[in-house]
């Protein structure tokens, strides 16, 4: 950590961080992602190791963190579960306080987030969720940039969640009360969003809905996710029956707003949450989404290690 940048900080759900400092990160990221259009070097982590902690597999996460920590000057050390002693039992506890010694920072894409919390208040380095059960903050942090790289400022928009009442569901609400937006949610009965593990308190960030036809009504975003998240397999074939109604089609994008866009954090099942002609169609952000996990991630690291820049 450089000098007056000592107050060490996690990034293990959304509301870790302040609106403020997500406008400083969204800049940022424009920032950092327009050097790398117009191929400017920009390597401020020299230096700065990167451990990356894989106990559920990835493509995009593994992708925009490793090219990005290169891209910013630093380097990588790749874990999972089956090459390392976290497979093997070692308490979480006890791999933070080794890993955290011999490297500046660390994300973790795990299953549980107590395990995520347990490593985190036994490292010495800051430590970033990638993705667990319950939160995908760096997920939501890339989809709400590209919603300002397309649309400008989110405060006072409709989000509309259509499906599964997940990690993702989770976040958008946590998103919505820091950054003042509203997501109209339309989950199926007995897969709702748990407002406890969302942990919201303003209830006037969400509405909920039984049809999503209405939640898509007037929305700016309309966004999904898989019928059946990582770790949940053994529920596919009953999650397929009562989801077959939260399919993303052309009638739902009709009723958002004329310029409303689509979003889906990938992998995605055309024909199953989302029809091909939404997501392969002209309202749809799903590449630029999925890119901009590296630029965001990269000004978030930057701000963990470094501080504001400037």
């Amino acid at each position: 950590m450089k000098p007056g940048h000592s107050l060490m900080r996690h990034y293990l759900q959304f509301k870790d961080l302040r609106a403020e400092e997500y406008a400083y990160l969204f800049e940022r990221a424009r920032i950092i992602k327009t050097r790398f259009k117009n191929y400017e070097r920009y390597q401020p982590l020299v230096d700065r190791t990167l451990a990356m902690i894989f106990e559920k597999a990835s493509t995009r996460t593994r992708v925009s963190f490793e090219a990005g920590m290169y891209q910013m000057g630093g380097s990588v050390v790749h874990l999972t579960t089956g090459d390392s002693q976290l497979g093997r039992a070692e308490p979480a506890e006890d791999s933070a306080r080794v890993i955290s010694r011999m490297v500046d920072i660390v994300m973790i894409r795990t299953y549980e987030q107590s395990m995520l919390e347990r490593f985190a208040a036994h490292s010495r380095v800051p430590v970033i969720n990638g993705l667990t059960n319950e939160y995908h903050p760096c997920q939501i942090l890339a989809d709400i940039f590209t919603f300002i790289e397309h649309r400008g400022d989110i405060r006072g928009k409709v989000v509309a969640w259509v499906g599964d009442g997940n990690n993702m569901a989770n976040t958008w609400l946590q998103a919505a009360e820091i950054l003042g937006f509203t997501v109209h949610v339309s989950t199926p009965s007995g897969y709702e969003i748990d407002p406890a593990v969302a942990g919201v308190r303003d209830t006037n960030c969400y509405k909920v809905f039984n049809h999503p036809m209405q939640a898509c009504e007037g929305a700016h975003l309309v966004t999904t996710d898989v019928w059946t998240s990582m770790g949940y397999e053994a529920e596919n074939e009953e999650r397929r029956k009562a989801f077959v109604d939260w399919c993303v089609d052309e009638e739902m994008m009709a009723v958002a707003q004329p310029d409303a866009l689509f979003m889906h954090c990938l992998p995605a099942h055309r024909g199953e949450e989302v029809t091909a002609e939404v997501i392969d169609g002209p309202q749809s952000v799903v590449w630029d989404e999925a890119e901009n996990r590296m630029h965001a991630q990269k000004a978030l690291m930057e701000y963990l290690l470094l501080g504001r820049i400037g």
